[in-house]
């Protein structure tokens, strides 16, 4: 009891301080990116806090699959360090019974990860892939502010209203500036109102004025106008997307076991196989040199993260590239990084020496004697 009580306490520690740095790194990171897209107009500015919740949510089993890991390695690490092995050792308890203890306190994590890449992640991308879908097709009259120059989706106009009238349906006092085919054109109206024909969404202008010129000529065409219609884009309850496999359900993926589904099916569950496979590297790999330092043995562990999860973004596209099976993929990546770590606590444990095999030795050559005549 006393020898799984003080793992517990010391991966508890540990497991918590590092969860909260890495929580903070990854925060950081996404809130630069998310004030990018917010400044590029890809999201609404006023979604930014929300867009990085869900960011960071659907992050989330990452984040506590390498928090776990470090957290092991550096528990383990530190006992190694500070003697604590030893007395372990000499009291009868080998390396393998380091792993009872380690999976009895990583479990409730196990299953907060492997639920949270089958079911809270494509929730989360559903939730930000739709309010980016909101922000993104809207029409360019939707984008305007009162009092202020907004430039549409295009970019080749740019309008300004005074104010809105009748439920943001109607404005007075409009302008717009456009910049498209070789021809820019200014147009004012006195007021203006929304109207959507079919798919499709109309300004119409009363009681204005249109300037038009060919770009690099100095001929201007003036002419005035009751009534003018301009085409601001399609409306936003026509314009439908094709979901993508990250926004789908578990239950969907297995439906329609396409290729691109499969490689979803296969990250997916990789997440949760590879938090399992890092509790057992973490006992095998755990170790100090004194003579190294610290650094040495934790970027080890870092760069041995990144390798795994890369594989495991690679098999994602190797499946949809075909050049893999998801039952192979599966089997060859976790099911051999799962043998490898048992293979390496196995020889830790039970201290096998690998050793070259000998060389053949010739037979010394024989000596030759010279007996000379004796002086």
């Amino acid at each position: 009891m006393l020898f799984q009580s003080s793992i517990r306490k010391e991966l508890a520690r540990s497991f918590g301080a590092t969860l909260v740095v890495l929580v903070t790194i990854v925060m950081t990171i996404v809130l630069i990116r998310t004030l990018g897209q917010a400044s590029r107009g890809s999201i609404n500015p006023q979604d930014v806090m929300l867009f990085m919740a869900y960011s960071a949510l659907g992050r989330l089993p990452t984040i506590l699959s390498l928090a776990l890991f470090i957290a092991m390695v550096s528990a383990l690490s530190r006992m190694y360090r500070d003697s604590e092995m030893v007395v372990w050792f000499t009291s009868g308890q080998g390396l393998a019974s380091f792993v009872a203890p380690l999976f009895r306190f990583a479990w409730p994590v196990l299953i907060v990860i492997a639920l949270m890449a089958l079911f809270v992640w494509p929730w989360a991308n559903q939730q930000t892939d739709d309010m980016q879908s909101r922000y993104e097709q809207r029409s360019d009259l939707d984008r305007i502010t009162p009092g202020q120059f907004q430039e549409s989706s295009s970019g080749n106009r740019v309008f300004f209203i005074d104010r809105d009238l009748a439920n943001n349906q109607a404005s007075n006092n409009v302008f717009i500036a456009t910049n498209e085919k070789g021809k820019s054109a200014i147009t004012t109206a006195h007021s203006g109102r929304i109207e959507s024909q079919g798919n499709t969404q109309f300004l119409m202008l009363e009681h204005g004025q249109r300037i038009e010129n060919v770009i690099g000529q100095s001929a201007f065409k003036i002419s005035n106008f009751e009534e003018y219609g301009a085409k601001t884009g399609r409306s936003a309850a026509f314009t439908e997307n094709a979901p993508q496999a990250k926004l789908l359900s578990l239950r969907t993926l297995i439906r329609d076991p396409t290729r691109v589904n499969l490689g979803e099916l296969a990250w997916r569950f990789g997440l949760a196989l590879a938090s399992i496979n890092l509790v057992i590297l973490a006992v095998a790999l755990a170790s100090v040199n004194p003579r190294g330092g610290r650094s040495g043995n934790m970027i080890f562990i870092l760069l041995t993260f990144v390798v795994y999860n890369n594989f495991i973004n690679l098999g994602q596209n190797w499946i949809f590239a075909g050049l893999i099976s998801f039952g192979s993929l599966m089997a060859a990546l976790h099911g051999g990084v799962l043998l490898l770590g048992l293979g390496w606590l196995a020889k830790r444990h039970f201290n096998w020496v690998v050793r070259p095999a000998s060389r053949l030795r010739r037979p010394p050559p024989a000596v030759r004697v010279n007996r000379g005549s004796m002086p």
